[in-house]
């Protein structure tokens, strides 16, 4: 009896090639893929999750790779989904990695660097008050932000009586908070596939920013990782329980080491813009994630 799949893969950035690559490889091990399943055209009734025509709870394996279009109705049929077969990433390793909290907590539970950090109750203003007198600079993270969207850096009392208004006015139950880590305004990027070391590269704050990300106007640059680095992301994607993982880690000057910012469940592949640029890991990630379905259907 033959395997099928349903994929949700990002289409922009050379993401529609990626996939075709993927049905193709998928195709050679008799696999096939339905394309596109977006869970917010999907309908839950009774026992069957549909999606057109297709009974979703049926499918041999659900990829879902796609990081911007995330919204509280298609989190809760991915989690629903998740109980009956299997996904890559799984719901839990996705709702983790989606809340900075979370996997900084769990991190540091399993001896991995990560900033320090503080989870603080909306009325307890007082509380950050005495953070910011404690380290002087400190970032405000929304927990389940991605791509350096909501990302402010406090430097002073007067920024963060600026800022309280707007996060009361949002209704915030808690605020997460991470003090500023003195660094090279650089950081490295690392995807980890089924525990496999993929590729590396780095990324540069814009002159007017300190922030990485893309989004935000930082840059790409051709870097090579050490195998401390390797060893760091590798085990940050274990820990995370995350079958594919970009690992953000940057050095901080003051205690000389490397603190891992982020563990990112939906990493982008290279772009063809990047490949130009000497970024190759495109095929191996491809490769290793074919692999992956290919066992995890078996």
């Amino acid at each position: 009896m033959g395997r099928n799949i349903g994929m949700w893969l990002y289409s922009n950035g050379g993401g529609d090639k990626i996939q075709k690559k993927i049905v193709k490889k998928l195709r050679e091990r008799e696999i096939e893929t339905i394309t596109d399943i977006n869970l917010r055209h999907a309908v839950a009734k009774n026992n069957h999750i549909v999606h057109k025509k297709t009974n979703l709870e049926e499918l041999d394996l659900f990829f879902s790779y796609n990081a911007g279009e995330q919204t509280q109705y298609q989190m809760f049929l991915y989690q629903a989904l998740n109980r009956v077969i299997p996904m890559i990433n799984s719901y839990d390793a996705f709702s983790l990695t989606e809340d900075k909290f979370q996997t900084s907590f769990l991190l540091q539970q399993h001896g991995i660097a990560t900033p320090e950090f503080q989870l603080c109750h909306r009325d307890d203003g007082k509380q950050l008050q005495k953070i910011m007198n404690k380290w002087s600079k400190m970032v405000y993270k929304p927990t389940d932000g991605w791509g350096g969207v909501g990302l402010t850096k406090i430097e002073s009392q007067t920024t963060l009586d600026m800022l309280m208004p707007f996060l009361n006015q949002m209704d915030l139950r808690f605020f997460y908070v991470e003090k500023f880590v003195d660094y090279d305004n650089t950081d490295f990027r690392v995807d980890i596939v089924d525990g496999q070391f993929v590729g590396c590269y780095g990324r540069k704050a814009s002159p007017t920013d300190w922030r990485t990300n893309i989004t935000s106007g930082g840059s790409v640059f051709m870097r090579e990782p050490d195998d401390e680095i390797v060893e760091i992301a590798k085990k940050s994607a274990k820990v995370c329980g995350v079958d594919i993982a970009g690992v953000d880690i940057i050095y901080d000057l003051e205690t000389e080491e490397y603190v891992v910012l982020e563990v990112n469940g939906i990493p982008a592949f290279a772009t063809p813009e990047q490949e130009e640029m000497g970024l190759d890991f495109n095929k191996r990630k491809i490769d290793l994630i074919v692999d992956l379905i290919d066992r995890k259907t078996q």
